[in-house]
């Protein structure tokens, strides 16, 4: 009786796992396809219009696809090759990279936003709450306009930016310990300190040409992306990625809270403290090159794990694909809304942004506590 039972529980797991696992198929289809087709859409319309079909080819065309001059001068910052025509010019080197940046921005956001509310337990944290984005924010604000000249490191030096500001939120919060309620209000105050002296910064700046472009960064643009973006932000997204799905296990033992992790033998505040470390430096990655894009660390976790559960491996991989597909569709609506004008993307994430949070805060009875 006993094998019985043991062998219906076995099936039933199984069961369980391949429902997770089509649902998670769903969830990464469904981004493709959003992703795919804002990006046919960013490669074909603007100031040099192409069809649909024009578009395809043009970005899919195996004479580019699979030259690697072309991925030399794009990736490498070689001398781009000169038999490229105007078409190919212009998707290849103007729209396409605006795509590449989007892709990169909506997996650092997304990814770091999970991983900002598993470690504090908490549905609200997300890099802007925690006061990680103003800390790397303000860094990025102080080097573009103060320190040009170090615009190759912005990635580095906004992780220690935001690494500083979480480390001031948790010094703050802390008091035998931390609550979720805790790290949100110091993240509020130190937010609200540090945007502050981002704006107050522009009392100083004396070339109206620098302050349109900050202006800019502030509300999170991808407007005149390239691939110098690209270059970057790749290297920090891909190390992010790796040490992010590294460490699945230390985030699923961290969600059964501090008491149980502790009994497991895991030393929970160094643990906490490594693994913010990299979501630091995703959120990092996505500021230095895009500006502070609101929303989309926040709400993308939530929309996954609404469908997922809270496995976070599964988090994770759906983040991976959601955040890129939700922010490359909301910079297509950015374009193309009040074409000429282009707004800044981070202007369409907090419209999508607000009204998904104001409907999560209506179903919900409780909200915070992962």
């Amino acid at each position: 009786m006993t094998e019985v039972s043991d062998a219906s529980a076995e099936e039933g797991l199984d069961a369980g796992e391949r429902y997770a696992d089509s649902k998670l198929a769903v969830v990464i289809l469904g981004s493709l396809g959003v992703l795919l087709t804002a990006a046919l859409l960013q490669v074909s319309f603007g100031a040099y219009p192409l069809s649909l079909a024009e578009a395809w080819r043009t970005v899919f065309d195996p004479t580019l696809l699979f030259n690697r001059e072309v991925w030399e001068a794009f990736l490498l910052g070689e001398a781009i090759p000169g038999w490229l025509s105007r078409q190919q010019l212009i998707v290849w080197n103007i729209r396409l990279p605006r795509i590449f940046v989007g892709i990169l921005v909506g997996a650092n956001l997304a990814v770091s936003g999970a991983i900002f509310q598993i470690i504090t337990r908490n549905e609200l944290a997300s890099p802007y709450i925690l006061g990680v984005s103003d800390g790397a924010g303000l860094v990025v604000l102080l080097t573009l306009t103060a320190f040009s000249s170090l615009q190759a490191y912005m990635p580095v030096l906004a992780a220690l930016g935001g690494g500083a500001a979480f480390l001031l939120v948790y010094l703050i919060a802390w008091k035998n310990g931390t609550s979720p309620v805790r790290l949100v209000l110091a993240g509020v105050v130190v937010g609200t300190v540090f945007g502050s002296v981002q704006r107050a910064l522009f009392f100083f700046i004396d070339n109206l040409s620098v302050v349109m472009s900050a202006q800019t960064w502030l509300s999170g643009s991808l407007l005149g992306t390239d691939w110098a973006q690209v270059r970057i932000a790749l290297p920090f997204t891909i190390l992010a990625m790796v040490l992010a799905f590294a460490v699945t296990r230390e985030l699923d033992v961290l969600l059964l809270g501090e008491e149980t992790a502790s009994s497991l033998g895991m030393p929970v505040e160094k643990v906490r403290f490594a693994v913010a470390g990299i979501a630091i430096l995703s959120t990092a990655a996505a500021i230095a090159v895009a500006g502070l894009v609101g929303f989309v660390g926040l709400i993308v976790p939530h929309m996954v794990r609404n469908v997922l559960g809270g496995d976070s491996k599964r988090l994770l991989v759906g983040c991976l694909f959601l955040g890129p597909a939700l922010l490359v569709g909301a910079d297509v609506g950015a374009r193309l809304a009040l074409s000429p004008v282009q707004l800044p993307v981070g202007i369409i994430t907090g419209l999508v942004g607000g009204p998904y949070f104001l409907y999560l805060m209506r179903k919900r009875e409780r909200v915070g506590e992962v």
